[in-house]
């Protein structure tokens, strides 16, 4: 099977990141059935499983780099893509090849009607990353979570540490007892005998991150913590405690406060894996080399261009407190933006601060469950917010691009549908 034959054969299946529907009926049983046939590849390497609202995608690269610093052999599972599928199934860092990732695509067609089931485009990947990984005999794997937890199609892998970032509003209609509920689903990844790492600090949610059946269970704010966290160029300057002790002057090339707790969480599940102490040089050299492409990157300067996947309130609220903190503006702030379904385009864009903006675009994100762009700029306009809309992505940054001056921020954000496609047009132009 070639890379245009495995994809075809993976958008023959249901996508439910494209529908984002209410799911019924949620059981790990199609993606057990699966993996059994494939041989439970999850099974051949220790698992370190990564959940959370906000975070995920950070604290995995971390997590990573830390991993490939000490010297081992890193598979990487994270979802979704920003550009190309490949992103999502990495080893050591650098993504699937092409012709890898459709042997590992067609590894999983050749079993799907043996396997007597009908798996989504999501448990194709899944099951696509776990048998690559045994293919290439990675020491470790690193696994993000989809959604949730409990019933996501990572949930047949059992993490030696399991990893909980945070809990937020995302994939919920924030009615009842909505906080309570998503941590419940969220602590489902945590297996008997594993260390669960916490970074969610609410103590109203304490009593459901204590009732799992790990070995141990360390707390940001207790077992571990940043202790110490100060602006940096292009960064931030951070102490990080673990139970093993402090390691200062660690410089985190990314931006935003939220990075230096991501970074005690993700220094903390190294230790928790290792069962000690990662030597200081190491912890710096890891945290040097990370990247996170797509969260608050800047990707051009004269004008500055900002490229932050802020797709959910939390997201949102972090961009906006970055850019306040971070960036001491001489001119004017053009924004950028595109929402799915799901969100409230008004309350999106009070929490990204847009009302400071000078002007909004308002574009429509690829993807069946996009906004329009005309009710996003109409929602902009509500606001006070001088604003426009045009539909396609390329054509928004290339407007915004001509509008803004050297000294102005062009900030592009909200959904992954719009940041990804600018990164690439932004990318590829640049090359040229």
């Amino acid at each position: 099977m070639n890379l245009y034959a495995a994809l075809r054969y993976l958008d023959s299946h249901t996508n439910l990141e494209a529908t984002a529907g209410r799911a019924e009926g949620l059981s790990l049983d199609r993606m057990r059935r699966l993996a059994s046939v494939l041989g439970d590849p999850q099974l051949a390497y220790p698992v370190i499983h990564i959940t959370g609202t906000n975070g995920k995608g950070s604290v995995a690269r971390m997590i990573t780099s830390l991993l490939e610093a000490c010297g081992l052999s890193v598979g990487t599972y994270t979802s979704p893509h920003l550009e190309v599928i490949n992103e999502r199934i990495s080893w050591n860092g650098e993504p699937i090849g092409d012709d890898e990732l459709a042997g590992a695509i067609g590894a999983v067609a050749a079993v799907e009607e043996v396997a007597g089931v009908t798996p989504s485009y999501f448990e194709i990947l899944t099951a696509a990353a776990f048998g690559w990984f045994a293919e290439v005999a990675v020491d470790v794997a690193v696994v993000e979570v989809g959604m949730l937890g409990r019933f996501d199609a990572t949930n047949v892998a059992d993490g030696v540490v399991a990893v909980l970032t945070n809990v937020g509003q995302d994939h919920t209609d924030g009615t009842g007892s909505w906080r309570a509920a998503i941590a419940d689903e969220k602590v489902g990844i945590v297996k008997p005998g594993a260390t669960f790492v916490c970074g969610e600090t609410d103590p109203e949610l304490r009593d459901i991150l204590l009732a799992t059946e790990a070995e141990a269970t360390w707390f940001r704010g207790e077992q571990f913590d940043c202790e110490q966290s100060l602006l940096a160029l292009g960064g931030r300057n951070v102490s990080l405690r673990t139970p093993n002790g402090t390691v200062d002057d660690v410089y985190i090339p990314l931006h935003g406060e939220h990075q230096a707790d991501n970074a005690a969480v993700a220094l903390a599940a190294v230790e928790a894996f290792f069962d000690r102490s990662i030597e200081d040089d190491i912890v710096q050299e890891a945290f040097a080399s990370v990247r996170v492409p797509g969260r608050f990157e800047i990707v051009q300067r004269e004008p500055t261009v900002v490229l932050d996947a802020a797709h959910n309130l939390d997201g949102a609220r972090a961009c906006a407190r970055t850019l306040q903190e971070e960036f001491a503006l001489t001119g004017t702030i053009v924004v950028v933006a595109g929402f799915l379904r799901g969100r409230d385009p008004a309350e999106m864009l009070e929490a990204l601060g847009a009302r400071d903006a000078g002007f909004l675009i308002a574009c429509t994100p690829d993807s069946p469950r996009a906004i329009p762009a005309p009710e996003v700029a109409a929602a902009a306009s509500g606001l006070g917010i001088v604003a426009e809309a045009i539909s396609s992505v390329d054509e928004a940054v290339h407007r915004a691009l001509g509008l803004a001056s050297s000294d102005d921020l062009v900030l592009i954000t909200g959904s992954l549908y719009v940041v990804g496609p600018a990164r690439t047009l932004i990318r590829t132009e640049v090359e040229a």
